[in-house]
């Protein structure tokens, strides 16, 4: 395969443009081998076989392959090796040996992975031999000399190209790890702030729809009948809703504004506050022939966990809502009871078409019910059922094979949670 960044123009192929550094190398090294030439130093005597300036043949192929020593390392070593075994039968130059050495060093340092691995092995195996061979020949100890000098030109380069690789491919690979770990960590930003969005949206949503459902019914009403004594007490009312309805939206944006000082954030609601509800939903609905039940049966046992005592009044306050908004005439009951691993709410209301003005809805309610439900891996159903006693909800509302709306949800309770 051709080296990467080969230009294909009418079948030959072009080479890349040599490195900068690769470039000076080899200008560096072609000039001081025949600096050294000119001067007449050689590494070795004049009784070789090519004497003269065939030293400078493997000094010229040497220095040409170190124009290649990146795009095409594996090519050069294997120049560069018959480059240096033919300046054994010459003179010998220290340019030869040099750039022999550093285009060692850049076969395993720009090489394949595979070649980083084989060439440190084959250089050690070419040491040892060329060791045993010096000492066989020579019958001295000064063949010792011969595998040092061996191991210094290649092992040596060989051993530095593999470290320098390490570290490289050791800070590319924590380099990745830093870009995937910010990356995570703007996937967990970007979920944190869709999780508060959706959180916001739902108190939002509790908080205002009651108030804001209460109005648009009764503003309705006043609209719609010509009676004075309607329309006043369906102005009372607005008013009320209004007053509480801004109430709520200012301790929102309190908090949504708030910038750590002294001010505390208002409390989460409770179970506590459910009668006050109850009796609020009683009176917006007096017109509509709704009334309202609250049936606590939790009894005594430790105090729930904060994120169960807030799902379950916002569930009670949009069914209230809803009620509000849809059902017609008729009784709507909340039932709260407490088994030793949930807390159930069960709020059913009468179902069907009935006289009188209805507030549109969106059925962001129910999603957003069925949401809190899930964050705490409870169960949550809603939907219009017969009241025929068995799903159990002929004890709380509607006569007979009738229709009610019923919402029930539970949510999980962990023994011995709270205080007690």
């Amino acid at each position: 395969m051709p080296a990467r960044g080969a230009v294909f123009d009418g079948g030959v192929t072009v080479l890349p443009r040599p490195h900068r550094e690769d470039a000076l190398i080899a200008a560096a090294g072609l000039l001081g081998g025949v600096l050294l030439w000119a001067l007449g130093l050689h590494t070795q005597g004049s009784d070789r076989g090519l004497s003269g300036s065939w030293v400078l043949l493997p000094v010229a192929a040497v220095s040409l392959m170190e124009l290649v020593r990146r795009s095409a390392p594996r090519t050069a070593l294997l120049v560069a090796t018959l480059a240096l075994v033919l300046d054994f039968f010459t003179l010998g130059s220290v340019a030869t040996i040099a750039m022999f050495t550093d285009i060692v060093y850049a076969a395993v340092l720009y090489g394949s992975p595979s070649a980083a691995r084989r060439i440190p092995w084959g250089t050690a195996l070419t040491t040892v031999v060329v060791t045993v061979a010096a000492v066989s020949w020579l019958r001295s100890p000064e063949g010792l000399l011969l595998g040092v000098l061996a191991a210094a030109i290649t092992i040596a380069p060989a051993t530095t190209g593999v470290l320098v690789r390490n570290h490289r491919d050791a800070a590319e690979a924590a380099r990745l790890r830093a870009e995937q770990t910010a990356l995570l960590a703007e996937m967990d930003r970007t979920q944190a702030v869709m999780a508060e969005r959706a959180r916001m949206a739902r108190e939002l949503h509790d908080m205002v729809a009651n108030h804001l459902s209460a109005i648009a019914i009764h503003s309705t009403a006043a609209l719609s009948l010509d009676d004075a004594r309607t329309s006043k007490d369906a102005l009372a009312v607005i008013r009320e809703n209004s007053v509480a309805g801004l109430a709520e939206m200012r301790r929102l944006i309190g908090l949504l504004r708030d910038t750590g000082d002294d001010r505390r954030p208002a409390p989460a609601p409770t179970l506590g506050a459910l009668d006050s509800l109850v009796e609020q939903a009683r009176t917006n609905g007096a017109s509509s022939g709704l009334t309202f039940t609250l049936q606590d049966r939790r009894g005594e046992g430790p105090a729930l966990p904060a994120p169960v005592e807030m799902a379950a009044y916002r569930i009670v306050q949009e069914s209230l809502t809803n009620a509000l908004k849809h059902a017609p005439r008729g009784p709507v009951t909340v039932l709260l009871e407490r088994t030793r691993r949930a807390l159930c709410v069960d709020v059913v209301s009468p179902y069907g078409d009935g006289p009188g003005p209805r507030a549109p809805g969106s059925g962001a309610g129910l999603v957003g019910m069925r949401e809190r439900v899930a964050l705490l891996d409870g169960a949550f159903e809603a939907g219009p059922v017969t009241a025929d006693g068995s799903d159990g909800a002929s004890a709380t509302g509607g006569a007979n094979g009738t229709k009610i709306w019923r919402v029930r949800a539970e949510l999980p309770v962990d023994e011995g949670s709270g205080t007690a």
